[in-house]
């Protein structure tokens, strides 16, 4: 089967939702998923739910879990690049047929990685592979490499009324 690149972005809600939608999917049909969390960190719900997959879905987040604002930490910095070095390696194995980079546009916004990272990550992409980059804020070239690109719009969203992050739905 032939892989493509997908980007999710936007303001809108339903990014990560779609993204993990697909890696169930595909675990559905037997097919093997690596999902790379950038920024993330901590025991959220997909990761519960995910782990009933674990022969078919692996998650490893690269993030301290925390709002990162002006100028971002090494530590911040070394976490989201040791996620690009273990989603080369992952690529390079053959083993997954879909990898998902989940949050590595914002990732890229706020300096954690370069957006030649993700270029390099998609050229150097195997012909079999799908992969999947999630997260507001996608660069023109990240967008002018991928193959389909979905931008979530927000028309009308209820934090706006002071509606709380909710478990199984937002976290």
């Amino acid at each position: 089967m032939k892989g493509y690149i997908q980007v999710y972005t936007g303001n809108g809600k339903g990014k990560t939702t779609a993204a993990l939608g697909l890696a169930v999917r595909a675990a559905g049909a037997g097919l093997k998923v690596y999902i790379a969390q950038f920024i993330k960190m901590g025991e959220y719900s997909e990761i519960k739910a995910l782990e009933r997959f674990k022969d078919l879905i692996t998650v490893e987040q690269f993030g301290k879990g925390r709002f990162i604002k002006g100028t971002p930490s090494d530590s911040d910095i070394e976490g989201a690049q040791a996620g690009i070095k273990k989603v080369k390696q992952i690529l390079s194995s053959g083993q997954h047929h879909v990898v998902i980079l989940e949050e590595a546009n914002v990732a890229v916004t706020l300096g954690l990685l370069t957006v030649d990272d993700l270029i390099e990550i998609m050229i150097e992409k195997p012909e079999n592979a799908e992969l999947v980059i999630t997260g507001r804020g996608a660069d023109p070239r990240v967008i002018d490499k991928a193959d389909l690109v979905t931008e979530m719009k927000e028309i009308k969203h209820y934090f706006q009324k002071g509606v709380a992050a909710r478990i199984g739905i937002e976290k």
